[in-house]
């Protein structure tokens, strides 16, 4: 996975010591509220499966607990009033807040990709990412929608989790994702595969995003 630039800048360990003691953690968080991010970039390299945040604007990347993602008060939306909507709370009622499928260009955009995972190195170019948990103080669904708006529901941690996405070596994906309350947000992925050659099972450590929602 290629590294952030920020830390290409950074050499020696003395270097490293005086960024640790000159910029308290917090403030070494990329902030997201807008601009296309692949919030989940899957990457193999040197025999690892490897989790990140891609900012597909400027083509740099980030460990997952470098950056915060922000919703904007603007995500905010009434429920569709269909009962095929109703994973998301009482259709025509609720209000949730969504990073949508098809791009805002106001809000963030969400990607996942497995762009940097070449063909053939997994068994029918395949991957599942795992969405294991999410802590906060509502619930998160991902989900698609047909051509004629009708729901295909991938992850509800509302109905339990984890919930797992099936993935193809080499693309790009987005849906929506829609969260039911205002407030912070903790979500962990993993990522799995089968070696093509070996038949060895290879999985990523969990990372953890943080999200916040603005009311």
């Amino acid at each position: 996975m290629r590294k952030p630039i920020r830390l290409l800048l950074a050499s020696g360990a003395a270097t490293a010591a005086l960024l640790a003691v000159t910029q308290p953690a917090q403030a070494s968080l990329v902030r997201f509220s807008s601009g296309h991010i692949d919030l989940v970039d899957i990457a193999y390299e040197a025999g690892e499966l490897e989790l990140g945040v891609h900012d597909e604007d400027n083509d740099v990347e980030y460990a997952t607990d470098e950056v915060k993602v922000v919703v904007k008060q603007q995500a905010e939306v009434t429920v569709p009033n269909d009962p095929a909507f109703d994973f998301l709370g009482t259709p025509g009622v609720s209000t949730v807040w969504i990073l949508p499928q098809i791009q805002d260009t106001d809000l963030v955009w969400p990607g996942v990709a497995t762009e940097e995972v070449e063909a053939g190195v997994f068994t029918d170019d395949e991957l599942t990412l795992a969405v294991q948990s999410v802590s906060g103080p509502g619930e998160l669904a991902l989900y698609t929608e047909n051509a004629v708006g009708q729901p295909n529901v991938l992850v509800d941690s509302g109905a339990g989790l984890p919930d797992t996405i099936a993935l193809n070596a080499g693309d790009h994906q987005h849906y929506n994702w829609a969260f039911d309350r205002a407030g912070t947000y903790c979500v962990t992925f993993s990522a799995t595969g089968t070696l093509a050659d070996t038949g060895q099972q290879v999985s990523s450590e969990a990372v953890t995003l943080r999200v916040v929602v603005q009311g």
